[in-house]
C-alpha cells in the first residue's frame, strides 16, 4: 500500500496541512473514532471538526480501495503479457476509480461481441491497419484481399471490411481519452429529458411536471433526477440524455484521426460514427445519468442527514411524567403513563370517537390518570384520529381545569419500534399498540434516547430514502446518530443498550455487557468502574469515557464532558486556586480567572485546556435548546376545513432542497416552496428552517383531489 501517495492525494483533495492529515489518519488507523478524535485530540488535528475528520476518513477509505483495485488490474494485465512501462505509469498515477476502469477497459475480459467474432475470423490485423492510418497508397482491394478466410466465413471484400470495422469501432469505444472527452462534453452541453408513457398521457399523477420535461444537465437538481428515476420505475415516465451528435463526433475525430490522407479514411470515419452511436453514446448516456444520480443520492442523503440531526437534537421535555396517546377510531386510543425516567406505569384503552362512542367513560379514565400520577404533559401521536383525539383531550383539560397541556408528537417509526426485538425485550408482556404509545410518550420526554431505537430510515424526515444507495444511506445516518449521541452525552446509569451502542468506541456487544453489569452490580459509582465490565478494556474506555455521565459519582468530574485523562489537570488548577476540585466545578467567577497557558504540556495544549475551562463553567449542560410546544387550532381538523389565505401555525416535519413540509394538523403536510420561505433569495431551505421548528404560514393554494397544500412562510 502506497501510504505516502495516499496522504499526498488527501492533502490535495481537502487542502488540509499534511501533518494534520498524517496525525488524523494515524489515529483512524489506530482505531480511534471520529467523535473522539475531533473532541479529545485537538492538538494532533489542529482542531478539525467532526465533518473534516469524517472527510479525511472517507478519502482514506477511497484511496485504500483504489490502491487495491490498481493491484488487481496490474496483475490481470501482466498475466496477459500486455503491461508496458507507459501503461504501468498511467495506472500508478491514476487518482480516479472511473479513469482507472477506462485504462483497464481494453484489457478487460468481454462478452462475445461483433468485434470478438471478427477477431476469431483473423481480422484484427486489418483493423489495426485502418486504425494506425499509416497506409496512404496502394489498392484497398489488394490489401483487404489478404484477409479473406473463406473457411471462417470471410470470402468477400465487404465481409472482411465489415468485421474489421467492428473491431475498430470497439477499439475506439475502449479508448480512455475518447471516453474522457465525451464524459466531459455530454454533461456540460447535453440535455436531461423525460417523457410520459403512452398509457399515462391523459392521466393525472404526481409526476405531471415531468410529462414533457427538458433542461440542461448542468442545471438538473437532485430532487428532479430522483423524481424522474422513481417515475421511470413506476412506468409513468421514461428518460434520455440528448447531446449534439455532430459535435460529439468531431471531438472523437480530434482524438482518433491523425492522418486524413490515409487510404482508409472513409472507412475509419464510418467506424467512428458507428462506435459513437452503437457503443459510446449508450454507455456514456447511462454513465452520465448514473453520475447525476449518484450526486442526487448524495444530496438526498445529505438532506436526510440534516433533518435527522435536527430531529434527534429536538429539545427534550425532560424528566416529566407523561401520558402517551396512540390515537385511533375503530380500535380506540391506547393510553400509557410513563414516569420521569420513562418507565411504564399503567395502560388504558378508551373509545372517545365513533364507532365506539364511549366518550363519557373515556373522559373519566383520562382525568383519573392525570390526577393519579400528577401527569405534566400529554403526547398525542400524529397519525389517524390525532386531531380528533387532541380536541377531546383539550376539552377534558379545559372542563376540569387540569394543570397539564397536550402536544402533537410525530409517531413516525413508532410502529417499527413496537414490533422490534428491542421493544419485545423491554416490554415482553405488552401488546405492540401499547409499546407504540410508550414510544410516543418517551420521544416527547427525550427524542434522542427514544429515536435511537428505530431504524433512521423509518423516522420519516427524508425523501426518496428507499430509492437511494442503501449502504451509503445507512452509513451516513449512523454517523449522524453517533454524532448526536456523543454531542449530547449519555447518562451511564439510565441509558439503554441502543443509546450506549452509539457512544464512541462502545458498540452493541460492549453496550449489552454494560447494561448486564448494571443490572447485576447496581449503578456505576464512577467511570473507572467501567473497566470491570467484561470485554471493555483500556482502549474502549479511552474512546468512550469522555462522552458518558454519572450523576452523583464519587468523582464530580464524572458528570462532565472532561475526559478522565485530564482530571489531574483540573485537580492541579483547583490546588492552584486554593480550593477542592468540587468547588471549582460550576464556579464561573473562579474558572474565568484561570490562565490556561500555565497548564500547557507536551500532550495537552490550549485547544483542549480551553474546552476544559468551558466545561468547568457549566458542567454536564445539555446542549439542546429549551423545550417548547405547539397546539393546533381546534377548528381545523381536515383538509376540507382549509381555505386559501388562511393563516395557521405548524411544525416543520421535513426540509428538502426545494422547500419545507409543514404539519398544520390536517393529516396532510403542506409545502412551503423555497421561493415562499423568505422575501429574500434563499440558497438552501436549511438556512431558513429546520425540522421541528414552529412556523406561521398562510395557505396560498389548495388541490384537495391530489391533497396538495401550498404554503407561504410569514415573517414575524
Amino acid at each position: 500500500m502506497n501510504t505516502k501517495s495516499i496522504i499526498k492525494n488527501i492533502v490535495s483533495d481537502l487542502g488540509i496541512a499534511k501533518p494534520l492529515i498524517e496525525n488524523t489518519t494515524s489515529l483512524l488507523n489506530d482505531g480511534a473514532t471520529i467523535p473522539f478524535i475531533s473532541r479529545y485530540r485537538k492538538e494532533k488535528t489542529g482542531g478539525l471538526d467532526e465533518t473534516q475528520v469524517r472527510n479525511i476518513s472517507e478519502k482514506l477509505q477511497y484511496y485504500i480501495e483504489l490502491e487495491k483495485r490498481k493491484d488487481t488490474i496490474l496483475k490481470a494485465i501482466k498475466e496477459q503479457g500486455k503491461l508496458t512501462d507507459e501503461l504501468y505509469g498511467q495506472i500508478a498515477q491514476c487518482r480516479e476509480k472511473q479513469k482507472l476502469e477506462d485504462l483497464y477497459l481494453p484489457y478487460k475480459p468481454k462478452k462475445r461481441t461483433k468485434a470478438t467474432l471478427a477477431r476469431e475470423k483473423g481480422l484484427e490485423p486489418l483493423a489495426n491497419i485502418i486504425l494506425l492510418q499509416q497506409v496512404t497508397q496502394g489498392s484497398k482491394q489488394e490489401i483487404v484481399k489478404q484477409y479473406f478466410f473463406p473457411a471462417k466465413g470471410v470470402a468477400t471484400y465487404d465481409e472482411a471490411m465489415a468485421g474489421a470495422l467492428d473491431i475498430v469501432a470497439e477499439k475506439i469505444s475502449d479508448n480512455a481519452e475518447v471516453r474522457d472527452v465525451l464524459r466531459k462534453y455530454v454533461p456540460s452541453r447535453g440535455l436531461f429529458v423525460s417523457k410520459v408513457q403512452k398509457k399515462w398521457v391523459k392521466k393525472k399523477s404526481k409526476y405531471e411536471s415531468y410529462y414533457d420535461f427538458s433542461e440542461p444537465i448542468t442545471r438538473s437538481l437532485s430532487h428532479r433526477i430522483l423524481a424522474v428515476r422513481r417515475g421511470t420505475k413506476e412506468k409513468v415516465l421514461s428518460w434520455r440524455i440528448v447531446a449534439e451528435q455532430e459535435r460529439a463526433i468531431q471531438l472523437i475525430e480530434s482524438e482518433i484521426v491523425k492522418n486524413r490522407r490515409t487510404l482508409f479514411i472513409e472507412e475509419l470515419l464510418d467506424a467512428l460514427k458507428d462506435s459513437y452511436k452503437r457503443l459510446l453514446f449508450p454507455s456514456i448516456e447511462n454513465e452520465v445519468f448514473l453520475v447525476k444520480l449518484e450526486e442526487a443520492e448524495k444530496e438526498a442523503i445529505n438532506v436526510f442527514s440534516k433533518n435527522l440531526r435536527n430531529l434527534l437534537l429536538f429539545p427534550p421535555a425532560g424528566h416529566k411524567i407523561i401520558i402517551g396517546v396512540d390515537p385511533g377510531f375503530r380500535t380506540g386510543c391506547k393510553i400509557v403513563v410513563i414516569d420521569r425516567n420513562g418507565s411504564f406505569k399503567e395502560y388504558q384503552q378508551i373509545f372517545p370517537h365513533p364507532p365506539g362512542n364511549k366518550k363519557e367513560k373515556a373522559e373519566k379514565i383520562l382525568k383519573r390518570l392525570i390526577c393519579k400520577y400528577k401527569a405534566e404533559l400529554i403526547a398525542i401521536g400524529n397519525g389517524t384520529a390525532s386531531r380528533e383525539t387532541s380536541i377531546f383531550v383539550n376539552e377534558v383539560i379545559k372542563k376540569h381545569n387540569l394543570d397539564i397541556r397536550s402536544l402533537i408528537v410525530s409517531e413516525a417509526g413508532a410502529s417499527v419500534y413496537s414490533a422490534s426485538e428491542t421493544a419485545k425485550e423491554e416490554f415482553p408482556d405488552l401488546d405492540v399498540t401499547v409499546r407504540g404509545a410508550i414510544s410516543i410518550g418517551r420521544r416527547l420526554q427525550d427524542p434522542l434516547s427514544e429515536l435511537v431505537k428505530i431504524d433512521p430510515k423509518s423516522i420519516g424526515v427524508g425523501q426518496y430514502q428507499h430509492d437511494v444507495n442503501q449502504v451509503e444511506l445507512k452509513k451516513a445516518l449512523s454517523f449522524v446518530v453517533e454524532s448526536c449521541v456523543n454531542y449530547v452525552g449519555v447518562d451511564l446509569n439510565t441509558a439503554s443498550v441502543e443509546l450506549l451502542s452509539y457512544v464512541s468506541g462502545i458498540g452493541k456487544v460492549a453496550a449489552k455487557n454494560i447494561v448486564r453489569y448494571f443490572s447485576e452490580q447496581g449503578s456505576f459509582k464512577d467511570k473507572r468502574e467501567l473497566l470491570k465490565v467484561p470485554r471493555l478494556g483500556d482502549k474502549v474506555f479511552q474512546q468512550c469515557a469522555g462522552f458518558l455521565r454519572i450523576l452523583g459519582s464519587n468523582n464530580p468530574l464524572d458528570n462532565s464532558a472532561i475526559h478522565p485523562e485530564s482530571y489531574h489537570i483540573v485537580e492541579k488548577m483547583a490546588r492552584d486556586c486554593g480550593v477542592e476540585a468540587q468547588e471549582l466545578i460550576g464556579n464561573e467567577i473562579l474558572v474565568t480567572k484561570i490562565n490556561a497557558s500555565r497548564y500547557v504540556t507536551g500532550e495537552i495544549g490550549l485547544l483542549t485546556l480551553n474546552d476544559i475551562l468551558e466545561e468547568l463553567k457549566k458542567p454536564g449542560l445539555d446542549p439542546r435548546k429549551e423545550f417548547t410546544g405547539i397546539q393546533f387550532s381546534s377548528e381545523i381538523n381536515d383538509i376540507k376545513d382549509l381555505r386559501v389565505d388562511m393563516v395557521l401555525e405548524g411544525i416543520v416535519t421535513n426540509v428538502t432542497n426545494f422547500g419545507a413540509f409543514v404539519d398544520i394538523g390536517v393529516h396532510q403536510d403542506g409545502l412551503i416552496h423555497i421561493s415562499r420561505l423568505s422575501d429574500k433569495f434563499v440558497k438552501s431551505p436549511h438556512d431558513i428552517v429546520s425540522v421541528g421548528d414552529t412556523v406561521k404560514v398562510k395557505i396560498i393554494s389548495l388541490d384537495k383531489e391530489l391533497k396538495r397544500i401550498g404554503l407561504e412562510r410569514l415573517r414575524e
